[in-house]
């Protein structure tokens, strides 16, 4: 009688064990990039305040790490006698360069990757909290140097410190009604909202349009993108001449971090991006809270454009459901039907490091874009729960977790 009643005991015992084993295999480890943001200070141009403090208070977008650090504002580069934009982007780019030099951005980063102390000291625990590892296998990583410890390491800077990223935004703000009723013309007013917001107008739609556009706003962002430099070689000087932890403090590795001139950062590119606004969708709102919304607006339709301009600011999405083929991305990302993602499956070589195998294309299905936008539910007075998920079509044998990101 003991012996069954022992092997059934062990039964129980083992099939949930071999459950939660089959369920952790099932998980994909979703590492983001980081983002820090930061807007360009211009106090004389109208709504200023408004759209700054908006900005300031805004919230990461939720496929991106917050990055942030304690300064959020740049002081304009920019005079009012620049009128070509070549020009502009030429000058405001070198005011940022110069900015970023002055306060030390790129050490400001990776002194926030390390949790870098008062004293200098470093510790793993957010990059080990980003990416899933274990924080205390990268410090035995760090302490042995074992080729293995030493791929996980690079790992962690392939997936989550090579992909830190700073956009810098330039806001505009014009008002539609203000510009229609000097201009008294359809043509001069589609010539001058064109020319703000850097966009092809159908003239031939002159009339009709100047009604639409009289009654509301436009906040227009031009937007920096930059990159921080991190590879094997930055690493390597990191690890080797600055790191240390609270156990092996030395003053000479404290100075050498804060005198190095190691850490740097790119200019990607910019791109320009606009947030057209009807009042007559929100009839209970202010001005300030209708600049507000659009300057959100602006922001997310900027950094859906940068990424379908620059691959490498292209993040991972995983998928929501395989049935219906789904994920949790929208309007808000700029996605339009027909647009193509690549799914992938992501493994892990012996060594520890991470690897993604393509397992087919997908494409954006018309019959359902989610409408992620800030404030969309409002705007178009919806009132029935609508499905927060985009849906796609094609390929097969996908499941729930794997990534996709955009190829066109």
């Amino acid at each position: 009688m003991q012996k069954p009643f022992i092997l059934l005991l062990l039964l129980f015992l083992i099939i949930p064990s071999s459950i939660l084993s089959q369920k952790k295999t099932l998980e994909v480890v979703y590492r983001r990039s980081s983002l820090y943001t930061l807007m360009i200070k211009e106090p004389s141009r109208p709504y200023a305040s408004v759209i700054q403090n908006t900005f300031i208070n805004s919230a990461i977008p939720d496929k991106f790490n917050s990055h942030l650090l304690p300064e959020r504002k740049i002081e304009n580069g920019l005079s009012r006698s620049i009128k070509k934009k070549e020009e502009k982007i030429r000058i405001q780019s070198q005011n940022i360069n110069n900015y970023f030099a002055k306060k030390d951005i790129a050490k400001g980063l990776v002194s926030k990757w390390f949790n870098r102390s008062v004293n200098g000291t470093f510790n793993m625990r957010l990059v080990a909290e980003r990416g899933s590892y274990n924080a205390s296998d990268m410090d035995v990583a760090l302490a042995k140097s074992s080729k293995r410890g030493l791929a996980l390491l690079a790992d962690a800077g392939e997936e989550l410190i090579k992909n830190t990223f700073i956009l810098v935004n330039d806001f505009d703000y014009i008002s539609k009604e203000e510009v229609a009723n000097k201009t008294k013309a359809g043509l001069g007013l589609l010539k001058e909202i064109a020319e703000l917001a850097d966009v092809d107008i159908d003239t031939e739609l002159a009339d009709e349009t100047l009604t639409t556009l009289g009654k509301g706003y436009v906040i227009r962002t031009t937007s920096y993108l930059y990159q921080l430099h991190w590879n094997d070689s930055v690493a390597a000087i990191f690890y080797n001449d600055y790191w240390m932890d609270e156990d092996s403090f030395n003053e000479n590795r404290k100075q050498a971090f804060e005198n190095s001139n190691i850490f740097t950062l790119r200019l990607v590119g910019w791109e320009i991006a606009w947030a057209d606004l009807q009042s007559t969708s929100y009839t209970k709102k202010s001005e300030e809270e209708l600049i507000a919304v659009a300057t959100v607006r602006a922001i997310d339709a900027v950094i859906a454009k940068l990424q379908k301009k620059y691959e490498v600011f292209r993040t991972k999405t995983p998928l929501y459901s395989a049935d219906p083929l789904s994920a949790k991305i929208g309007l808000k990302e700029g996605l339009e039907k027909g647009d193509k993602f690549e799914v992938l499956e992501q493994i892990m070589d012996k060594n520890g490091r991470t690897k993604y195998k393509s397992k087919g294309i997908i494409k954006v299905d018309k019959k359902q874009i989610w409408d992620n936008r800030f404030m969309a539910a409002e705007e178009q007075d919806i009132i029935e729960e609508q499905a927060e998920y985009t849906l796609f079509k094609g390929g097969k044998n996908y499941y729930k977790g794997m990534l996709i990101r955009q190829i066109n």
